[in-house]
């Protein structure tokens, strides 16, 4: 007997209900009339990694003009904004375009599945699967996917067993799951790592801490900047929010791309004048080889240091900085190899975060599983030869959100291309003798790339095809050319 599936529930679900989710929603709102939408949140809460970090100190690592959306600009005077900061901001998007009526919260995607349209089956569709945490399972049928879960494991963090950790009388925590009930002030704290996690919990733990050590294997580049944008603050006063907020915005992109091309086009020198920023702030404290990374600058993302924070702490004797690997932890603290002993009643495991890709969500295409390194990203906002999918990942030289802002722009574009040619199936086709040079060159040196590198997508020395980390270079390929573009097949 032929059996013809159901229409679609909605035109779009996207799954996750974080920074990359709520631009994707708001544009859709905003630009596709008449489609319908749902975001899928599995915490109780919007927000994503913003609701899950409650570590001390949690603040962006990016200036909140370019973190912020293109279209609801950030307007607070604080340039470098904390978690709970940010989180207002995100529920106030969310309440301003009406879009939390559309969010399914405390449900998991587990499998998304897309069936190609065929004789015996009417709608092209993805099947997505959830689970809530009763347990209860669902299905959501949507005509596209919007993939806007991250880049990092919710469930699990980069977490190396150390030796004798069993032994240790003390605590010992990881960022990613900070106890709230943990108590820390008057003991010593030893933070292990030198990203940026550590550089934010050093200075927010030093005031109330007896002491705070942060014990790093490899040094890390830091770069300060105020809190407070004057200039932006002055452009405030004079002009409408809307100008002003254009301007900052567009100055910092312009500068924060000026500043990564030149890092990366005269390593010695930019590393040099960082070093020499970093010991004028930290006077006497200043330590050479604990501030000379054996890499350049943004070969990994720079750690922002807002008003210089971390130097103040360790200029004024409340933070100091270790190098040196672990040969043992004890009971009340840790061992170095170099056999020098740091005293510890709790320990922070800053040791950085798992890659996840689309939220761990199993996908397939006509029940045929898919592997992410068999594909190379389309313009940075889809996957090649997978139909009617978007897959957000953000700048790693940049706010986050700059991208996120751009593929969803792309995609209400993608969008209401297909209504108004009455086509229902988008795919980026790469065809196997495509004759594209595959690229097998990581852009960044960071640790959780290159333990994450056998799940992502592959990139090639083509700009179309690949993850680009050029701000201005993708606007023009995501808002400005053709959607038809040759590459990009609709059916």
């Amino acid at each position: 007997m032929t059996t013809v599936s159901r229409a679609p529930d909605i035109d779009v679900a996207i799954i996750g209900a974080g920074i990359s989710g709520i631009s994707m929603a708001a544009h859709i709102a905003r630009d596709c009339p008449g489609r319908s939408f749902t975001l899928i949140e599995r915490r109780a809460n919007l927000g994503g990694t913003w609701d899950l970090f409650r570590y001390p100190g949690v603040r962006s690592d990016s200036d909140m003009h370019t973190l912020g959306f293109g279209f609801a600009p950030w307007t607070d005077p604080e340039a470098i904004a904390d978690g709970d900061a940010i989180l207002r901001y995100l529920g106030r998007v969310v309440d301003e375009h009406d879009l939390r009526r559309h969010i399914r919260f405390g449900q998991r995607v587990t499998h998304a599945d897309w069936d190609s349209p065929n004789w015996d089956r009417e709608a092209a569709c993805w099947t997505c699967t959830t689970i809530d945490e009763a347990g209860r399972e669902d299905r959501i049928r949507a005509r596209w996917l919007v993939l806007a879960a991250g880049y990092y494991d919710q469930d699990e963090a980069h977490d190396p067993a150390l030796p004798g950790e069993a032994a240790f009388a003390g605590q010992m925590v990881h960022p990613q799951f900070w106890p709230r009930d943990l108590a820390w002030q008057g003991k010593r704290v030893v933070v292990i790592g030198s990203g940026a996690t550590a550089a934010t919990l050093v200075p927010a733990l030093a005031n109330e801490a007896a002491g705070v050590v942060m014990l790093q294997r490899t040094p890390t580049w830091y770069i300060a900047s105020p809190r407070r944008d004057s200039i932006g603050a002055a452009l405030h006063r004079l002009l409408p929010a809307r100008w002003a907020s254009a301007l900052i915005r567009t100055r910092n992109i312009r500068l924060n791309g000026w500043f990564y091309n030149r890092a990366r086009r005269a390593p010695d020198k930019v590393g040099a004048w960082l070093k020499r920023q970093a010991a004028r702030a930290l006077g006497p404290a200043w330590d050479e080889a604990a501030f000379s990374p054996p890499y350049g600058p943004w070969q990994q993302r720079l750690c922002l240091v807002p008003d210089g924070d971390l130097f103040a702490a360790i200029r004024a004797g409340k933070a100091r900085v270790v190098t040196g690997t672990i040969a043992g932890i004890e009971p009340d603290g840790i061992r170095l190899d170099s056999g020098e002993r740091l005293g510890a009643d709790v320990i922070v495991k800053a040791t950085g975060l798992k890659l996840a890709i689309a939220g761990k969500i199993a996908l397939g295409v006509d029940g045929r599983p898919v592997h992410f390194p068999d594909h190379v990203p389309y313009k940075g906002a889809m996957l090649s030869n997978l139909p009617n999918l978007t897959l957000v990942f953000g700048y790693l030289n940049a706010s986050w959100t700059l991208r996120a802002d751009l593929v969803a722009v792309f995609t209400t574009r993608v969008l209401n291309h297909m209504a108004a040619t009455g086509t229902r199936v988008a795919t980026p086709v790469l065809p196997q003798d495509h004759g594209l040079e595959p690229d097998p060159e990581l852009a960044f040196s960071s640790g959780y790339l290159a333990r994450g590198w056998a799940i992502m997508p592959r990139n090639t020395t083509d700009q179309r095809w690949r993850l680009n980390h050029d701000y201005l270079a993708d606007r023009t390929f995501l808002a400005r050319d053709p959607i038809d573009d040759g590459h990009l097949r609709f059916t």
